[in-house]
């Protein structure tokens, strides 16, 4: 056996040791949600269950109205992710393409925010939304994210690598500025553009802070705080916690598989200097 060999054979083996080691917890995760109450304390540890059961997944659907709850989230998160690249591109756009005075301050201003801690501004912006009257309505956390700077800088780097003689193309053909966004800067940008709708829509679909703090309508919560209530009013049934944090990932798990390719061309692209 050559050297090469080995070294493929020992790369791939440690790399399904750490597989196999990452996917414990989730496979303690889907065990722990097939068992019944009285199975949970069992010793030794049922890792596959003698009797499996979907009691927990009925128990979810049975204590909080978790179907409206995923609704929920769906929602948000997906009016947060569209405005989130929408405005972010559009920031991009004009501050990479269209020349104005202060461009490079503005920018540099937004990028500084992103070094202000998020905790720090929740008290401004639950004031502003309060003053507004926004409070416990689905805009008080979807607005939010229409000043994401994180989402600007990825789609700065990725829109000054355009060179500019085809935006000059497009106006010669007598494009208007918005016409040249839709149909020649965006199509360029679609890997980052990929990237930070993953990222934003797991961002949002996992938060919790801040939709704790706008949302008290039981009616109206995400479904990270209706796990929440499920942790605390019923501590002691982790089944029904693990059944409930399974359903919580089927979103996030489709939507990475659908736009994984796109993904690692985003992380890749955003990776290499220009």
């Amino acid at each position: 056996m050559n050297r090469k060999v080995w070294q493929n054979v020992r790369f791939y083996t440690v790399a399904c040791l750490i597989s196999v080691i990452v996917m414990i917890p989730f496979f303690w995760m889907v065990s722990t949600s097939l068992k019944s109450k009285g199975a949970l304390m069992a010793l030794p540890i049922e890792w596959i269950p003698a009797e499996p059961t979907l009691d927990a997944y009925e128990k979810v659907f049975s204590r909080f109205p978790f179907l409206r709850a995923m609704l929920n989230s769906l929602f948000i998160t997906f009016s947060y992710t569209f405005i989130t690249v929408l405005s972010a591109s559009m920031a991009a756009f004009a501050f990479t393409k269209i020349r104005f005075p202060g461009a490079g301050a503005v920018l540099n201003i937004y990028l500084a925010s992103m070094m202000i801690p998020t905790q720090v501004t929740l008290i401004p912006l639950f004031v502003i939304m309060n003053r507004l009257g926004l409070i416990n309505t689905y805009p008080s956390v979807i607005l939010p994210a229409m000043f994401r700077a994180f989402g600007i800088f990825m789609l700065v780097q990725q829109m000054r690598s355009i060179p500019d003689d085809f935006i000059e193309a497009a106006r010669i053909d007598g494009a208007s500025m918005f016409r040249i966004f839709r149909t020649v800067v965006l199509p360029l940008c679609g890997s980052s553009i990929a990237t930070l709708t993953i990222t934003t829509f797991m961002e949002s679909w996992n938060d919790y802070l801040w939709p704790l703090l706008m949302l008290t309508d039981k009616n109206k919560m995400t479904l990270t705080l209706a796990l929440n209530s499920l942790n605390g009013q019923y501590g002691t049934e982790y089944n029904v916690l693990m059944a409930g944090s399974l359903i919580s990932m089927i979103p996030i798990v489709i939507v990475y598989i659908c736009a994984q390719k796109h993904f690692r061309q985003g992380v890749m692209a955003g990776g290499v200097k220009s």
